[in-house]
């Protein structure tokens, strides 16, 4: 291909071409299927889905009527899926990470209930934009616990463009494990209304969420499970994430979380087990047994000093995991990497794997296997008639891309967000070259700066180190005062 001529072609795309009300016919590079990336492949999007995806000439023949849009140098490829994610967490994302385990007592519940109605929207709402910059189409919201109205977030998923499985917070135990008789009371009916509230919404998909096992009754994890699955929705809990965690239930139940929700009759499609980095052997039969579905998290692994979820592992037995970011940082590419490089560290140097899963295992889960595994399987994840037209277009021309052997691999190691041209969801353009369309990213960046210093402000957060200048400071001090001094290893600096 003539390198001049071909950026000639792609500077003359114009965002006025994919940006417009009807049909799109779309004739890229390549498209990246299921099977791997195929070249000679167009796509029709009409009324939010993909019409038509084939072999170029016959649909170039069948839909004559329409204006071809030629994408040289381009992959058309799904959006992502972020499995896990904390949309109203966004103003703590730079404190809470580096920090000792179930950082969410010290740092995420003071958080969110600092936040009010506009800051819990503008929380959120920052959280979709740096997804959608990152590549992913769809967020998977755990539920948030700012005492505002859940709406606040699905109107800012909405506002932004991306697609939403909004979860709703069930917790309804006191420490004890004992019912609560005060507002977290009453969760089997606000799970059945949150379930019916977004029935036919076209980005907002309902969940149901408990925080960890422990924080629900018995009764209500039977309740959600059941709901959920009666829905076709998922109920997202926090298992076997933390070290401490097992062993309360331990103490409590004499079986592990996951153990006890298999027990309890709450494992099922239904489920989906967020993190899941401490799983023993019957666990994880447990998992395949019942298909219940996984969120592997590994920067949130590297970030928090958890575990890393055995995936690989988790792919051999055929059980079902998407990946997420659980709010570290919304890049695609750059989780997929991480999801690659979590496993040869954690797992392949050991054993002498060298492949640890190949690329195509990271891509897949990162979209198909991450819709399917948030009870989106049938609506996207996927380049195929009749779903929905959630895709990117990546620019493969540039000098990580260009000279590809084996672009699966390239994508996972080599890709991107700067590579990302132009993001849709619901067949239309929300992304384009890295800045919102129909409305104004940097006025909201400015306006979230204000509003998440106030909030950090407020909220009674408890941090077991300072900031990074602070830890200098204090070894520096340390060592010329001829003392040994490890920065940042005491302290509650907020």
């Amino acid at each position: 291909m003539n390198q001049p001529n071909q950026t000639h072609q792609i500077d003359r795309l114009s965002r006025d071409r994919l940006d417009g009300p009807g049909p799109l016919l779309l004739v890229p590079d390549a498209v990246l299927l299921p099977e791997g990336p195929a070249a000679g492949v167009a796509v029709v999007v009409r009324d939010g889905s993909f019409l038509a995806v084939g072999d170029a000439a016959r649909i170039l023949r069948t839909h004559a009527h329409l204006d071809p849009v030629r994408l040289p140098g381009h992959l058309l490829m799904p959006g992502f899926v972020d499995a896990h994610h904390h949309l109203a967490q966004t103003f703590g994302s730079a404190l809470a990470y580096g920090e000792p385990s179930e950082i969410f007592r010290r740092v995420w519940v003071p958080l969110e209930g600092s936040l009010d109605e506009e800051s819990a929207y503008t929380a959120a709402k920052l959280a979709a934009l740096e997804a959608l910059r990152g590549g992913f189409t769809t967020v998977t919201d755990a539920g948030n616990r700012t005492g505002v109205d859940v709406d606040v977030v699905a109107s800012a998923a909405r506002d932004a463009g991306i697609r939403c499985v909004l979860g709703l917070i069930c917790d309804d135990a006191e420490p004890d494990g004992t019912a609560s008789a005060g507002p977290r009371g009453g969760a089997a009916a606000r799970a059945a209304e949150h379930l019916a509230r977004y029935d036919g919404d076209p980005l907002v998909h309902a969940s149901l969420a408990v925080s960890v096992p422990e924080a629900a009754t018995t009764a209500t994890l039977r309740t959600t499970a059941r709901l959920a699955a009666e829905a076709g929705a998922t109920v997202q809990i926090h298992v076997n994430e933390h070290l401490a965690g097992v062993e309360r239930s331990l103490v409590r139940h004499g079986l592990r979380p996951l153990e006890h929700l298999h027990e309890i009759g709450a494992l099922g499609p239904q489920l989906l087990a967020a993190h899941a980095t401490l799983l023993t052997p019957r666990e994880l039969t447990l998992l395949a047994d019942t298909g219940t579905a996984v969120s592997y998290n590994p920067v949130a692994s590297a970030w928090k000093g958890n575990a890393v979820a055995p995936a690989t592992t988790l792919a051999e037995r055929g059980i079902r995991f998407g990946l997420g970011t659980d709010g570290t940082r919304g890049d695609g590419f750059r989780l997929t990497d991480a999801a690659e490089f979590a496993q040869r560290i954690a797992y392949g140097l050991a054993t002498g794997d060298s492949s640890c899963g190949a690329g195509w295992t990271w891509l897949e889960h990162a979209t198909r296997g991450g819709a399917d595994a948030v009870g989106l399987g049938a609506r996207t994840g996927t380049v195929a008639e009749g779903l929905a037209a959630d895709f990117l277009l990546v620019d493969v021309t540039n000098p990580e891309l260009a000279l590809s052997w084996d672009l699966p691999w390239e994508l996972v190691r080599r890709g991107n967000r700067d590579q990302i041209g132009a993001v849709f969801v619901a067949g239309r353009l929300r992304m384009w070259r890295g800045a919102p369309t129909g409305w104004d990213g940097p006025a909201l960046v400015s306006r979230a700066v204000g509003l998440a210093r106030a909030a950090v402000e407020r909220a009674p957060i408890v941090r077991a180190h300072p900031t990074s200048t602070a830890a200098r400071a204090r070894s520096t001090a340390g060592s010329s005062a001829g003392a040994t001094v490890r920065g940042g290893a005491r302290g509650g600096a907020r």
